[in-house]
């Protein structure tokens, strides 16, 4: 037998695993159904208490409530498409997986980096969010205030340290702040019926231009414009996948949390979109004061103003909830791009007590905060205008990368389908090829809803600008050091491989490696 350390394949060359690689970089099976299910639905839930509201002043409210109606459709189709391939798949690389194995190294790194700015970014959004918040329950409690960029340091700071105590710890505080952020929309729409603040009149008070109805007041082309700001409401339900190998039955229970994840999101994704507005009007919370937290506006409009300071520390659990689900996800996919090499390989080491990945963690929540700070704190100081559209920058910059996570995965799908016709499937997509190219044309429209919007111009040449760079220094340097980790071993097996559960972490080593 030769042995060798190197070895090329599918365009990318391929390193031995240095002893004890897999072992610094270990994950602990730790949830079921319940755990899943609630990190899932914490990493969105902050959707239905702030973002979504933005686009009213572009959109109007018929044109959201179209696009919802359709990114609803786009969700469950993407979501049983996704649910296959990870039934499939049961390791962590998820988006990135899918696409290494349906279109090769290039194809997995492209899609794991857009996921990978989508998670980032969306935690950067949601500490922004949650500081607005945060701050004004302490106003309204205390009469204190704390500058912005601290409760960013205190919220990242707070979150790495519960993410980094181990996948067990954080599941269970995941399920328990989902629930008491789906309690506290609930409290909200029982309260604002009974108190008879409800008003559906208020729904249609954006004056309409150049001749339209108050139901599109900017035409048909607001339900495009609106297609961005409707997923909102469901970022990140994707992201269960990358629990495949901190779950105790991931072929089963990763599509079934994902799809139930869905119903209870658009359920109250509905109930939002149709009480809160109702409450406050639209114009009111479409932009303004009361656009960084429409919740607790809806909240003061038949609260007392002591009382709705306390509910401002509910709402706050629901911002809370998804920073500890989005955070989650951006941790696990950095883990997995770096453990097979694309990103640098100390990003993938796990703690040996807690086997958390708390170095992609810390990485991901200092990038985070540079971002922040520079959307928010240094932009407005170069340019007033181009800080007045700081809030829309940050939030499509995450937006406008999970769009193209979702079509590389819909493509992936179709790909893999074919290509791998007779691979084991546990789950099998009832809506099949078809719903992923539903998905996939939806996903096209609300990229093409970003696009087309001027005023997200800064956000698109942002992400652009970030996307090169990443491919640049994959093509010069990430693409020469990959390692063979199950997703790897999937992908270079045809499916044979890339079970870590039932093969280890070195099922390919010697046939690669150790060859006559």
């Amino acid at each position: 037998f030769m042995s060798t350390s190197t070895t090329k394949a599918s365009g990318a060359t391929y390193q031995r695993a240095e002893e004890g690689y897999f072992e610094k970089r270990s994950l602990r099976r730790s949830t079921g159904f319940w755990g899943l299910w609630g990190i899932g639905i914490a990493a969105v839930i902050s959707g239905a208490f702030s973002g979504w509201n933005v686009g009213l002043s572009t959109t109007g409210w018929g044109g959201l409530l179209i696009a919802t109606l359709i990114i609803i459709v786009m969700y469950f189709t993407l979501i049983f498409s996704i649910g296959e391939m990870s039934a499939a798949m049961p390791h962590t690389g998820g988006a990135y997986s899918f696409a290494r194995a349906a279109m090769g190294p290039w194809g997995g790194f492209v899609t794991g980096l857009a996921e990978t700015i989508e998670y980032v970014v969306t935690t950067a959004v949601v500490v922004w969010f949650s500081g607005l918040y945060a701050d004004s329950a302490l106003m309204g409690l205390t009469g204190a205030s704390l500058p912005q960029p601290l409760w960013w340091v205190i919220l990242y700071a707070a979150f790495v340290g519960l993410n980094s105590l181990g996948a067990g710890i954080g599941y269970r505080f995941a399920l328990i702040v989902a629930v008491i952020s789906m309690a506290v929309i609930l409290f909200f729409a029982i309260g604002a019926i009974v108190s008879g603040s409800v008003n559906f009149d208020s729904l249609l008070n954006i004056a309409p231009i150049d001749g339209n109805s108050t139901f599109l007041p900017f035409g048909a082309v607001g339900i495009l414009f609106a297609l961005p700001f409707a997923i909102w409401f469901f970022l990140g339900i994707e992201s269960l996948p990358l629990s495949a190998e901190e779950s105790k039955n991931p072929t089963k229970d990763i599509p079934r949390a994902s799809v139930w994840g869905v119903i209870a999101l658009a359920f109250f994704a509905l109930l939002v979109l149709v009480l809160n507005p109702a409450v406050t009007g639209t114009a009111a919370i479409s932009e303004g004061a009361d656009s960084g937290e429409p919740l607790l506006a809806g909240f003061r409009a038949f609260l007392p103003e002591s009382v709705a300071a306390v509910l401002a520390l509910f709402a706050l659990v629901g911002l809370l909830a998804s920073l500890q689900g989005i955070m989650f996800a951006y941790g696990r996919n950095m883990y997995s791009l770096s453990r097979a090499g694309y990103y640098p390989k100390f990003l993938s080491l796990t703690g040996k007590k807690h086997q958390t990945p708390w170095v992609a963690l810390l990485v991901g929540a200092v990038v985070g905060y540079v971002i922040l700070t520079l959307v928010l704190i240094v932009l407005p100081g170069i340019s007033p205008e181009a800080g007045a559209a700081a809030s829309g920058i940050i939030l499509f910059i995450a937006v406008f990368g999970a769009v193209i996570a979702y079509i590389m995965q819909m493509v992936s799908f179709v790909i893999l389908r074919k290509k791998l016709p007779d691979v084991k499937r546990p789950y099998v997509s009832p809506t099949g090829v078809g719903g992923a190219v539903v998905a996939g044309i939806i996903s096209v429209g609300a990229l093409l809803g970003i696009l087309f919007n001027p005023v997200f111009l800064a956000a698109v040449v942002t992400f652009l600008v970030l996307f090169v760079i990443g491919i640049v220094l994959f093509a010069l340097v990430g693409r020469h050091s990959l390692v063979l980790s199950p997703e790897e071993e999937y992908a270079l097996s045809d499916g044979k491989h890339g079970d870590p559960q039932a093969e280890g972490y070195d099922a390919m080593e010697a046939e690669v490696f150790d060859k006559k």
